[in-house]
């Protein structure tokens, strides 16, 4: 369960920075940001892996680019379910998912696969 919620908070976190850099996404108040991370990851666990093999034929043919217009459209699809939570187009969909991707990217390099913060220490031996 603190996995869960540790996730959830690195995802609100990214779709805040998302509306603190791009122009054009804009997120008010503290339970749609919350709210819009839940509604996200349960997007990105439902409808993104269908749309991914819909789009596969274009995905390969863009070498893997067209995902990150998926990214952008499920980024899109969680602004339309939300009043409080705008995104003005296309371009602004496409740079926040990118920041969102990239602050869970970084956050799992400290968050393991269960969830728990996870501290590696290397310790030299001597010869």
């Amino acid at each position: 369960m603190i996995g869960l919620l540790l996730r959830l908070l690195v995802v609100a976190f990214g779709l805040w920075l998302a509306s603190a850099l791009v122009p054009g996404i804009e997120v008010q108040g503290l339970w749609t940001l919350l709210g819009a991370a839940l509604l996200l990851g349960i997007v990105n666990a439902v409808v993104r892996p269908l749309l991914v093999i819909l789009t596969l034929p274009i995905t390969l043919l863009t070498l893997g680019l067209f995902l990150l217009v998926v990214n952008a459209a499920m980024l899109g699809l969680v602004a339309w379910m939300f009043d409080n939570f705008t995104i003005s187009g296309f371009w602004p969909a496409l740079l926040g998912s990118i920041v969102v991707s990239l602050t869970g990217w970084l956050a799992s390099y400290f968050i393991g696969p269960r969830g728990r913060i996870e501290v590696i220490v290397l310790r030299h031996r001597r010869p």
